[in-house]
């Protein structure tokens, strides 16, 4: 039996120690120097799983990223059922969100789609994920006739873009009732593009 690499699971614990660092500092602020005085190792350790800084913040991308995904999740995906329906509809416009990334780091690194074709193509990718997670659960709604969307993508579109824009404005808002009042009406948006009062 060989010996198990350490490789992946070093590198998550650094994404996780950027993520922290960066968090706090800022995405631009934040150096190899720093992640390693945090971890209490040689920055020489992270740039032996990390060649440099671009790396480590396609890494940190991913991480955030896969964390975004999760917001998406539902657990019952093949025979869902109305309440189904309702809680993911009340998770895409829930809290949970901030729980799981930080808001600041996440449009630091949605910045860097303008600048960096690697990024771009990443912030692509999981719109496409998305939306075709949407489309499919809406297309399972369909099947167990809890809705009766007649053109599933035009509506997965439409819902993706009211979640990713809810996202965003939500992010600026600060006053607790104003926040409860968008998030009801962003919810009683996405209930009336699937057809459901």
């Amino acid at each position: 039996m060989g010996r198990k690499s350490l490789r992946e699971p070093r590198q998550k614990e650094i994404v996780k120690a950027f993520y922290k660092v960066a968090k706090k500092e800022g995405l631009e602020e934040t150096s190899i120097a720093k992640i390693a005085e945090v971890m209490d190792i040689n920055p020489s350790l992270i740039v032996h799983y990390f060649k440099n800084k671009q790396e480590l913040v396609y890494a940190l991308i991913t991480y955030i990223l896969d964390k975004y995904l999760l917001i998406y999740e539902v657990e019952n995906t093949e025979n869902p059922k109305v309440s189904d329906l309702r809680k993911m509809i009340d998770n895409l416009f829930s809290k949970k969100w901030n729980r799981l990334f930080d808001d600041g780091l996440f449009y630091s690194c949605y910045a860097l789609t303008f600048r960096d074709k690697r990024v771009q193509q990443m912030y692509l990718n999981i719109a496409h994920t998305l939306r075709s997670r949407l489309a499919a659960f809406i297309a399972a709604c369909n099947r167990e006739k809890i809705l009766s969307v007649k053109n599933v993508d035009e509506i997965a579109d439409r819902l993706f873009v009211l979640v990713d824009g809810s996202y965003f404005y939500l992010s600026v808002i600060t006053d607790k009732k104003e926040y409860e009042q968008i998030v009801a009406r962003h919810k009683a948006g996405a209930y009336a593009l699937l057809g459901i009062s």
